[in-house]
């Protein structure tokens, strides 16, 4: 116990030089931990992460601009875990997507080529949406990582989608942050950029932390290190500490100053205009008020994150895996873990993998990320050479873009079709889809092929499925156009009588806001 003290108190404390005298060499910080211990903290961190998507599934995207009063009833009782695996196995997509990177590396090795890991989820059967579904797209059609999640290529990059995947990256690393955030971003890099990307990178880093301290405000003050302090995520999360500074006893107070400041969604199509926000930066916000205020308290955590609304089961899975590593499953209450081992052995769908087949795994990629990084194992101990957070690269997405309009346009295309607009950018909502049934659960292998034209300009030809899972996220889009009027045309080159390409709505984007009267 004191070399672990002193281990951890070296890493905490800065390193000083007597003023005159040549700076001495300082060994890296060490601590060493059981490997039981560690394996505590992994099954901790999966299993928490499952029982908050459970808690939270009911009221996903339910409370949207608002949150979840007190007096709205959540369940939560013995057998409800194993009952949501089997009935509603779907609400799982932040679990058997983090499933299928965890899988390449399995059966890949550790130094598995990002396209192994981009063709792994892109050919998956799973439904996905926004930033996965754009980038799944763009793979499948050609555009390789980081391409395929760039913001010119991807309006959903800001999205929550690789923030809710990187639970693997930071279970791997345990107290090395830094690794942790360069395992996930090239694999955040296939579906989100910027925000998108830093809310990921977060995430993994307030896992890795979650191995060496018990802390919870240290842990989300440490991992934020990792984002550049230039970024909208950076200023977004240090405000939702500040404001817990100041308001330490009312999260209510603190929810409302974030919706004040950070509310506006930018980038994606389905959030702009709307009272939904899938964005990564004031999701993550969500996380971190459900881990400050519930003070390392399982169910405070569980209700505050929930409670906050928007996603509202994934929030509450990354904190309750963030705390769940630092508790250790051992520590987790039994009330919320009452029918957990029923549910173990159940292979997530759309895997071959369960929760103790994770377990298992996560455990034999962590063991090998600590050698690697200038860790030892002697039998039962294991030494980490912890890291003190870096932070990564500035990307910011949409910069310059700023929603002025949306306008319904909900019509077919049956052959051309042209609008006008005013501004910098634009994106055109809609899917290709079966004339007379369930879009969601229709197999077909037909695509349109679609041309798109600005100021009589041939811009691309694209295609077009029909099939859900192959959809294109959003019919089209450009961004970075010279200000002023343009003209769209949109030609389907080869209509079909049983598929319809139906056009939604259309947001304009400008170089400057729209200006409000209100002051």
């Amino acid at each position: 116990m004191k070399t672990l003290f002193l281990s951890v108190l070296t890493l905490l404390l800065p390193a000083t030089t007597p003023p005159g005298k040549p700076a001495k060499t300082v060994a890296p910080a060490t601590v060493t931990l059981s490997k039981t211990a560690i394996q505590d903290k992994i099954k901790g961190g999966w299993a928490g992460q499952v029982i908050g998507c459970t808690f939270g599934g009911p009221t996903e995207f339910r409370f949207t601009g608002t949150m979840i009063n007190a007096y709205q009833p959540i369940p939560w009782y013995d057998g409800y875990i194993k009952k949501t695996m089997t009935d509603n196995p779907g609400l799982y997509d932040d679990l058997y997507m983090d499933l299928t990177f965890v899988d390449v590396f399995e059966k890949k090795g550790l130094d598995a080529p990002i396209s192994e890991h981009a063709n792994a989820y892109a050919k998956a059967d799973y439904m996905l949406w926004h930033a996965n579904q754009a980038g799944r797209y763009n793979i499948l059609n050609g555009m390789k990582a980081p391409e395929s999640g760039h913001w010119l290529n991807n309006p959903h990059a800001d999205d929550i989608d690789f923030q809710i995947e990187a639970d693997f990256s930071g279970l791997m690393a345990p107290g090395m942050p830094n690794t942790a955030v360069k395992i996930g971003d090239p694999i955040g890099h296939i579906m989100n950029y910027g925000d998108g990307w830093y809310g990921g990178a977060y995430v993994g880093a307030m896992y890795s932390l979650a191995f060496v301290s018990k802390d919870v405000n240290y842990i989300v003050k440490e991992a934020l290190k990792s984002i550049p302090a230039q970024s909208t995520f950076y200023q977004c999360i240090a405000d939702v500490i500040k404001w817990h500074d100041q308001f330490p006893n009312d999260w209510k107070r603190n929810w409302f100053e974030i919706e004040r400041k950070w509310a506006d969604e930018v980038g994606c199509p389905d959030g702009v205009f709307h009272s939904f926000n899938i964005d990564a930066k004031i999701n993550s916000a969500y996380i971190v008020l459900g881990l400050l205020y519930g003070g390392g308290d399982f169910t405070k955590t569980m209700e505050i994150s929930t409670r906050a609304g928007q996603d509202s089961d994934c929030n509450p899975a990354s904190a309750g895996g963030i705390l769940g590593t630092m508790l250790g499953y051992d520590h987790i209450p039994a009330y919320w873990k009452q029918g957990l081992k029923e549910a173990e052995d159940i292979d997530f769908k759309y895997t071959t993998m369960s929760l103790n087949d994770v377990y298992a795994m996560s455990m034999k990629h962590a063991l090998q990320v600590v050698e690697r990084n200038g860790g030892k194992i002697n039998g039962e101990q294991v030494t980490i050479a912890l890291q003190t957070p870096k932070a990564v690269r500035l990307e910011q997405a949409f910069t310059g873009h700023h929603p002025i309009l949306v306008r319904g346009i909900h019509k077919e295309v049956d052959g051309e079709y042209s609008f006008d607009f005013e501004g910098t950018g634009f994106v055109l909502k809609g899917e290709a889809k079966p004339k007379s049934r369930n879009a969601w659960d229709y197999k077909s292998d037909f695509a349109f092929n679609a041309e798109l034209y600005i100021d009589d300009k041939k811009i691309e030809t694209a295609k077009l499925p029909v099939d859900f899972t192959h959809r294109r996220h959003e019919l089209f889009w450009r961004y970075q156009l010279p200000k002023g009027k343009h003209t769209v045309r949109i030609k389907v080159l080869n209509p079909d009588p049983e598929h319809i390409v139906r056009m939604g709505e259309l947001i304009v984007y400008s170089d400057q806001p729209v200006q409000s009267k209100l002051r």
